[in-house]
């Protein structure tokens, strides 16, 4: 278990997006953790030996008056050296990680993707999102502990640099795999991220105080006692995901059952790694040929990926198997992908089709007011997105994480009639 959270460790530095779903699936918070701190150990100690502190006088009256001799006789006192500013415990960077830039990455998040409420959200990706961040902060900190003891200042200070900006790309890739967000909005949720960690330094000499305080043993002795169940409830989400992830990989050893390939598809699928997505769903047809959300999810990442005629050829198929499938979504994706093709009264016969049982999708009243819109319909089409926005506006909380984006686009587009 070490050995696979190392390797997992290293390979966020060459193979970040495949390294964080591995994290998911395998690592361990306590792994995270140790490592934080080991890391945060090198670090203080490579910076403090190559950044010499300034001396101060250990007693007030160190430096004598002009007008007064030296007692020769009086031993040198030793000189005692000032802490600078940014100086920290290798305890520090842990806590700030996990009481700071964590719960405020989810703050964002939670708030730009409409993932639900904030409560529902921490308890449910804490953990997960913890666990990468803290194994991506150790692993841009390992090049500048090294460089912290072999290389002079400047050369120290460009590598840290650097680190700074690959902690940002690889909390990019940790975003989008725990909550499986579009790739713009990961990007917004670590560029705003940025917020509580500006706020920490601003009252960093506060924060130091506060965090020497949570860090003596008497307090983590009491801590401990009183809180320990809830301390070890924080990795509980993560594990039941990997323990179900276990039990999904054992029951795909078989190669008659179909049933464990489509849920790993997903889970693959929701942290847009299409391509192992892609294989399961595949395998999952290789077994049951009528496997419909297999082909279902297939033609919608064929389309997503701008492969319309693939697309089709799986949606056809699962008209031909069940055409209210998902509930007759697969309607409006059909009709979607003939919209990207540009044969239009096919794409109106399917999407009107699908709005006649679902009157109140944002999506496929905003595919039906582009398809009106190319028709030469501009009124009817500036109706459909009027339609469309008001339905995303009033969608229940938990669906405004998808119907937000349909909500932007079609005020985009009315306004451009």
């Amino acid at each position: 278990m070490v050995f696979d959270n190392a390797k997992l460790l290293l390979r966020l530095l060459w193979r970040p997006a495949d390294a964080m779903s591995g994290i998911l699936d395998q690592g361990s918070l306590l792994f995270a953790s140790l490592a934080v701190l080991a890391v945060s150990l090198l670090v203080q100690y490579g910076v403090q030996s190559v950044i010499p502190r300034a001396p101060v006088a250990a007693q007030h009256a160190a430096q004598p008056q002009e007008t007064e001799q030296p007692d020769e006789d009086q031993p040198a006192l030793p000189l005692a050296h000032a802490q600078p500013w940014w100086s920290f415990s290798f305890y520090a960077p842990l806590l700030v990680l996990a009481v700071v830039y964590v719960p405020g990455t989810l703050l964002v998040t939670s708030l730009i993707a409409h993932l639900g409420g904030f409560g529902a959200v921490f308890e449910r990706d804490y953990s997960p999102l913890l666990t990468c961040t803290a194994m991506a902060w150790a692993a841009v900190n390992i090049p500048i502990a090294l460089a912290a003891m072999v290389a002079p200042p400047p050369v120290l200070a460009a590598v840290a640099a650097l680190a700074c900006l690959y902690f940002a790309v690889l909390m990019f890739f940790a975003v989008r795999t725990v909550f499986g967000t579009e790739n713009g909005i990961a990007a917004g949720s670590v560029l705003l991220s940025v917020i509580p960690l500006a706020a920490a330094i601003f009252f960093w000499a506060p924060l130091r105080f506060v965090f020497g305080w949570l860090a003596s043993p008497f307090f983590l002795f009491y801590a401990f006692y009183f809180l320990g169940g809830e301390f070890r409830n924080l990795g509980a989400e993560l594990r039941r995901q990997q323990n179900l992830r276990r039990m999904l990989d054992a029951a795909a050893i078989n190669p008659h059952d179909g049933a464990a390939q489509y849920p790993l598809g997903l889970i693959y699928q929701q942290r847009r790694q299409y391509t192992a997505a892609i294989q399961r769903f595949k395998n999952a047809i290789a077994i049951d040929p009528t496997e419909t959300d297999a082909h279902f999810q297939l033609g919608r990442i064929a389309r997503e990926q701008g492969r319309f005629t693939e697309a089709l050829a799986h949606f056809q198929t699962v008209l031909s198997q069940d055409e209210k499938h998902n509930l007759s979504e697969i309607l409006r994706e059909t009709g979607a992908t003939y919209l990207d093709l540009g044969q239009y009264q096919e794409a109106r016969r399917l999407l009107s089709a699908y709005l006649e049982r679902r009157p109140y999708d944002p999506e496929a009243l905003f595919h039906y007011g582009q398809v009106l819109e190319k028709l030469g319909e501009p009124a009817e089409a500036r109706e459909m997105y009027a339609r469309s926005v008001e339905a995303a506006r009033t969608a229940p909380r938990y669906r405004r994480r998808y119907t937000a984006k349909w909500s932007r686009l079609a005020q985009k587009q009315a306004r451009r009639l």
